[in-house]
């Protein structure tokens, strides 16, 4: 089996984000998306959520094309790839990690994860901060 991981805030989910895990569960069998803890979210994107860590982690849940769904892990964020130790893993489009770091460190945990950049799906309307507007 091939696991897919993703990971993101996924407050209010639009059609981004099921572009985004449909395209992502096409590298693999299981998708398991990683819920940004509350405090990690705000730290990322300067503000607080609309909805709570619980209230998103059970909206993502309810996909049916993700397989797993489990909050993200205090502090690190590696420690989560870690426990997951996914085959692959999608970030998107406009998810600040960079591919090239994310890839370096994987190395170093010898975590053998290929890493994708899912495109954009229609960013000029379905993105979190134009639907928060």
């Amino acid at each position: 089996m091939k696991t897919v991981m993703c990971a993101g805030t996924f407050d209010i989910i639009h059609p981004g984000h099921l572009y985004f895990l449909s395209e992502a569960k096409k590298y693999g069998n299981k998708l398991v998306v990683v819920v940004a803890r509350d405090e990690t979210s705000e730290k990322v994107k300067g503000k607080k959520p609309l909805h709570n860590e619980r209230e998103r982690l059970e909206n993502v849940r309810s996909l049916e094309i993700v397989d797993e769904a489990v909050l993200g892990k205090q502090g690190n964020i590696f420690n989560i790839i870690e426990e997951i130790r996914p085959d692959v893993i999608c970030l998107g489009y406009d998810q600040k990690v960079q591919k090239n770091e994310l890839e370096e460190e994987l190395k170093k945990r010898n975590i053998k994860a290929e890493v994708i950049r899912i495109s954009s799906y229609m960013p000029h309307i379905y993105k979190s901060s134009k639907m928060g507007k």
